[in-house]
């Protein structure tokens, strides 16, 4: 009996300490853990060219970033979202109350290269502002999740409503911005003006020079939609019928010629990125003749290279720059045609006549000062958007008047990172 019952005895320790065991290991591969791909040696290091750009430098020093991998990162993180924006480096606080009190919009049109999106984000990022996210419905789901975990992760971002499967050069473009205007309308953010982004552009202004931009005498009241009169080598644009192939291209029907634009209304031609006024979204969203040209350019070419422009030329439109050319500095292109005139040639590659910046494009980009470059590649030149992204948010943290935290800051020392992190907060 004695022996039973010390049998039963071990029985149940051996059994108890089993649950304390299995509990254990259970709860360790439920935790988060600090990811390793943040940390060296998968981050490389910054390019000698850039060295130009990033004067803080110390000598005989090399700097690597601190986050590498961020799309496996993302896919992959089951962490909490404060830990996310954490590791991922996102600033969290307004930076000065100039900024807090202009509040920005943003439209992001994106469908794929992750990790330029996320870094395109935290580098336009603030929390003040109001960010709308439209993902292609061509992208991917494993992509379209990503985004959404992260999107999730701030109150101020949000994924929009309603999405366009987008093609090159046709309407579903330009629907998707105003899909975005839609939901910005509604937001109880007080957002100033609203700036469109695709997945490939990056900021060269910091936040604060863009308020102050968009503030001064020249845009304080009005939109910037740089463009001019058409010209008659774009006229087929607006004069031919199109057809969009969903998610393809635009064909041209070359027999089929449209009927005039409505209300009698001058066409313009000009950039399809713009910064708006709020007050302009609404008159997008409630005018009978900004709906009746948003109804006659569904089947012209590129019509955001039209609708913008052509409504700002119109007198009664809020914010409207009638006389207009091609002011307002909004991106930073190096197209083929202006090689030897504008620029001096792409170091990266062209792409439809647009440069992939290589990083020896870079001191032309800063030089230039413009709110946004564009394009960017992840794959073929990644130190060039390394090296501007380090650029960038040095800028950013040195105009600050806020006590910087450690986790905004992008990159550190092979050594150590104190000294690096003393000579930013203490600039």
């Amino acid at each position: 009996m004695h022996q039973l019952e010390g049998t039963k005895c071990s029985f149940l320790l051996c059994l108890g300490m089993s649950i304390i065991i299995c509990s254990v290991i259970y709860m360790r591969t439920r935790m988060p853990t600090e990811p390793k791909v943040l940390e060296p040696p998968s981050c490389r290091f910054f390019s000698t060219e850039c060295q130009a750009l990033l004067p803080s430098m110390e000598e005989g020093v090399e700097r690597y970033r601190r986050d590498c991998q961020l799309e496996s990162y993302i896919m992959n993180s089951r962490m909490q979202c404060s830990n996310l924006t954490r590791d991922l480096h996102f600033i969290t606080k307004p930076l000065s109350r100039e900024e807090e009190y202009y509040p920005l919009a943003f439209i992001v049109t994106v469908h794929k290269e992750l990790e330029l999106f996320v870094r395109l984000l935290r580098a336009i990022y603030m929390p003040q502002n109001v960010y709308c996210i439209h993902v292609d419905n061509k992208a991917s789901v494993e992509y379209q999740a990503a985004v959404l975990k992260l999107v999730s992760c701030f109150k101020n971002t949000f994924l929009s409503s309603q999405r366009e499967t987008v093609t090159y050069a046709g309407f579903s473009r330009l629907q998707a911005d105003i899909n975005c205007m839609k939901d910005l309308s509604k937001s109880k953010i007080g957002w100033r003006k609203v700036v469109n982004l695709c997945g490939q552009d990056f900021p060269v202004k910091s936040n604060l020079e863009l308020v102050r931009y968009m503030q001064s005498k020249q845009w304080r009241d009005r939109n910037m939609t740089p463009g001019v009169k058409q010209p008659e080598s774009m006229k087929h644009r607006t004069q031919l019928q199109h057809r969009e192939i969903v998610g393809s291209h635009v064909a041209t029907r070359f027999r089929l010629k449209k009927g005039p634009p409505p209300h009698n209304l001058p066409v313009y031609f000009g950039t399809a990125y713009y910064a708006l006024t709020r007050a302009f979204v609404d008159f997008v969203l409630e005018s009978p003749k900004a709906q009746d040209l948003l109804e006659w350019s569904k089947d012209t070419f590129s019509p955001d290279e039209h609708y913008w422009v052509t409504l700002n030329h119109i007198k009664e439109v809020p914010g409207s720059h009638i006389d207009g050319g091609w002011e307002g500095d909004i991106r930073a292109i190096k197209w083929r045609d202006q090689e030897g005139r504008v620029h001096n040639g792409c170091k990266g590659h062209y792409v439809r006549d647009i440069c992939i910046y290589g990083v020896e494009d870079l001191p032309w980009i800063v030089n230039r000062n413009s709110m946004f470059a564009n394009k960017f590649e992840s794959n073929t030149f990644p130190e060039a958007l390394d090296c501007l992204e380090q650029w960038h948010r040095n800028k950013v943290l040195n105009q600050t008047i806020v006590s910087i935290e450690a986790s905004w800051l992008l990159a550190t020392q092979s050594n150590s990172s104190t000294s690096y992190f003393n000579s930013i907060a203490g600039a």
